[in-house]
């Protein structure tokens, strides 16, 4: 299960307007996580809905449930 991440930066300063980072796996696209200055967001593929976590929140959860390397 290969993964191909490719992504397109606004041509501003990071604020409002998102860094999309659209993830690829096998050829497929798998889903885009949107990275701003108030969160981060994962929006699957062929989903409406966004996933919204904080800054602080993100942090939180990759200290407890990221793998060290």
């Amino acid at each position: 299960m290969a993964h191909k991440v490719t992504f397109s930066v606004p041509e501003r300063s990071l604020g409002r307007e998102d860094i999309e980072f659209v993830v690829m796996r096998d050829g497929v696209r798998f889903g885009t996580l949107l990275v701003s200055k108030g969160a981060v967001e994962w929006r699957p593929t062929n989903k409406v809905y966004r996933q919204r976590m904080g800054w602080e929140r993100f942090d939180q959860v990759m200290r407890e449930s990221g793998r060290k390397v």
